[in-house]
């Protein structure tokens, strides 16, 4: 499926418009169907220290995916969806960034770049997993090879690497930030420091860091799997130059994650994520009605959880078959290539 953008932008712009309506009480809702049992279950997970700390890190697990719901609620309110009035959108956007570790407004600043350059071989680089090519791989040096192949390691990628971005790379500002990234910073760090000395006092440093830690690491890592597989799957979309097209790259270059429903909910339906890129001004709880109710969207490529276990393993962009594949398919690829040209010579 192959879309000219000037064709169908008029077109597109039409069916997601009934479907960026902010509903402030639907708003709302989610706010405290998230927030109320994330207080819950974080009380249930410090109770359960007297127990087993196994149960523990077993119910931190539970409790990691409403901070990964609070999340997608602040992405939404960074993208201009969640509520009406601006001003309400950057004080509850603040706040749930002290809870996820995540400066709101420097965030939200990276991800709009990465929505308008997303599947941009010229582009890399804006909020996404850096991806090479084949033939930038095949012109890399033993050295750059060898740490591409360490960068796209799967522990790094979804363990060490979130931990760094989270808890050390969103406490600095960036060469980009301007004055309200710079200060939305040093106002998140502020509260962060507030949150856990307050939480220290009630429940002890100690018992506060054996709960947290394996929650944020979980909700972390879990976060940056749901980005990852989104964009990261054999037939992705990437354009370059004059031939990227913005709607090829939201519609083909994002998959819908098919999830079971009670993960789809606390993921906030981002894994419709072909639309969520196409329009991203259509509040979460609206993606699922918008993708029901027109034919445009549902040609999108669909991921099941365990469909999408084989995307851990791609790293190289093919430009010559348009298809991510694996280290060893470029060589499977590409030795045989050489050899070819070597046999003509």
């Amino acid at each position: 499926m192959q879309s000219d953008t000037k064709a169908t932008k008029a077109s597109w712009q039409k069916i997601v418009k009934p479907y960026t309506e902010i509903d402030n009480k639907k708003s709302m809702f989610q706010l405290f169907n998230t927030l109320i049992p994330l207080v819950v279950m974080w009380y249930v997970t410090y109770k359960s220290l007297s127990y087993s700390y196994f149960v523990t890190v077993g119910l931190a697990l539970v409790t990691s995916f409403f901070f990964i719901r609070v999340f997608i609620i602040m992405h939404d309110l960074g993208h201009g969806t969640f509520f009406k009035t601006r001003k309400v959108r950057d004080i509850v956007g603040t706040l749930l960034g002290v809870l996820t570790c995540t400066p709101y407004a420097q965030w939200t600043k990276e991800h709009a770049t990465h929505h308008n350059t997303s599947g941009n071989l010229d582009k890399r680089g804006h909020g996404d997993v850096w991806t090479v090519t084949a033939e930038e791989f095949q012109n890399m040096t033993a050295w750059e090879r060898f740490s591409y192949r360490v960068y796209r390691n799967p522990f790094i990628t979804f363990f060490i690497g979130p931990i760094y971005i989270f808890q050390i790379r969103h406490r600095f500002s960036l060469s980009s930030d301007g004055p309200v990234e710079r200060q939305g910073i040093k106002i998140t760090n502020v509260l962060i420091v507030v949150a856990i000395i307050g939480m220290s006092a009630l429940v002890g440093f100690k018992n506060f860091l054996l709960i947290q830690a394996p929650i944020l690491i979980f909700a972390q890592s879990l976060g940056c799997w749901l980005f990852y597989v989104q964009h990261q799957y054999e037939e992705v979309y990437w354009g370059k130059g004059a031939q990227w097209s913005y709607v090829d790259a939201a519609l083909e270059g994002c998959s819908y994650y098919k999830l079971p429903k009670v993960f789809q909910w606390c993921t906030g339906n981002i894994g419709f994520h072909h639309i969520h890129h196409l329009s991203h001004q259509i509040p979460n709880y609206n993606l699922q009605r918008c993708y029901e109710e027109n034919e445009l969207f549902q040609n999108a490529k669909v991921l099941t959880f365990w469909e999408s276990l084989s995307c851990a393993f791609l790293k190289i962009y093919d430009e010559e078959s348009g298809e991510l594949i694996t280290f060893r398919e470029f060589s499977r690829r590409y030795k045989k290539s050489k050899k070819a040209v070597l046999a003509a010579a």
